[in-house]
């Protein structure tokens, strides 16, 4: 009994050393209803109405967050007011794309659930036709799958922020030019030109915040109909670049990543400590950084620590 008693404890050390016995995430269920609303939406600091196409009249929509293993219950309402068939697809999901990615009619729902099964950053949108129509006016968003505990690969970060790309098409029917990448005049983070860039914008009100060497986790998302991203911290070096978001996709100390079309990766910055320092989290393609594809992140010792953190991740 003794020996057995002493196996016993020779086991939960040894756990603990290895970290099997550290707590992990329980599978849960996650709801999310959104609803496909052709509608006005502001593209930028002036008022500017734009004829938006998207889920629940937010551009970029809601944030979806998960852990692995969970299962995402998904319910998408097309109302009888609209116009057009609307649909909804997940890149994190693996399922039937003529099924539960199919065109949901004005007046019609659908419903389908799918399990979280790769840790990531991904991007879900709008897949009837036309595809570049219907992003390119607003449907789209973010799905964060995040892993089952943090590690010294992917450690717990002080702050999160998502961002998300897009194309500013002004001629919202003239579907023709979307695709040929012909029309598009700014470049917009989470809606808008220059959204946390009070540098290049006066109008703009807000940025991102960190304190003093504090690791800040980048969520970001290229929602463009054509070009890719290459972003890039101004004054920095991304400390890991998780391509992706997943975690065995890790590099270091990179300058520049290039994220591709309708791809995502997930971005820490760690800034000096003890002095208050700022960046520019922008795309180095000037086309689109000087559209607007610039963000400022501020760091320093006053910062406001509500922000990036809880439901301040996405800053509308």
């Amino acid at each position: 009994m003794e020996r057995f008693k002493s196996g016993m404890f020779s086991c939960a050390v040894m756990a603990m050393i290895i970290g099997v016995g550290a707590p992990v995430a329980v599978a849960k269920t996650v709801k999310v209803t959104l609803t496909a609303m052709e509608s006005d939406v502001v593209v930028d600091h002036r008022g500017t109405k734009y004829a938006a196409w998207t889920y629940d009249g937010m551009m970029p929509g809601k944030l979806v967050r998960a852990t692995v293993g969970d299962e995402i219950d998904i319910t998408l309402i097309n109302p009888k007011t609209n116009k057009k068939s609307h649909s909804i697809d997940f890149h994190a999901a693996e399922v039937d794309m003529l099924n539960e990615f199919g065109s949901v009619r004005p007046g019609h729902n659908r419903h389908f659930v799918f399990r979280a099964g790769h840790a990531g950053v991904y991007m879900y949108h709008c897949a009837s036709n036309p595809l570049a129509q219907h992003i390119a006016r607003g449907m789209f968003g973010v799905i964060i799958i995040d892993p089952k505990r943090y590690s010294r690969t992917y450690p717990k970060p002080d702050r999160e922020y998502v961002l998300v790309q897009s194309q500013y098409f002004p001629d919202a029917d003239n579907v023709v030019d979307m695709v040929a990448n012909r029309g598009w005049t700014h470049a917009l983070i989470n809606g808008k030109p220059f959204h946390y860039d009070p540098i290049h914008n006066g109008r703009a009100t807000r940025a991102l915040v960190s304190r003093p060497g504090e690791r800040v986790r980048i969520f970001f998302v290229n929602a463009n109909i054509n070009m890719p991203v290459s972003f890039h911290p101004v004054a920095g070096i991304w400390d890991r670049v998780f391509v992706n978001g997943n975690l065995d996709n890790v590099l270091k100390n990179v300058q520049t990543y290039m994220v591709p079309v309708a791809g995502a990766s997930i971005f820490d910055l760690v800034s000096p400590r003890g002095r208050s320092t700022n960046n520019a989290l922008m795309d180095h393609t000037m086309s689109a950084a000087m559209r607007g594809a610039s963000t400022l992140l501020m760091n320093f010792s006053g910062a406001d620590p509500r922000l990036g953190r809880g439901e301040n991740i996405l800053l509308r």
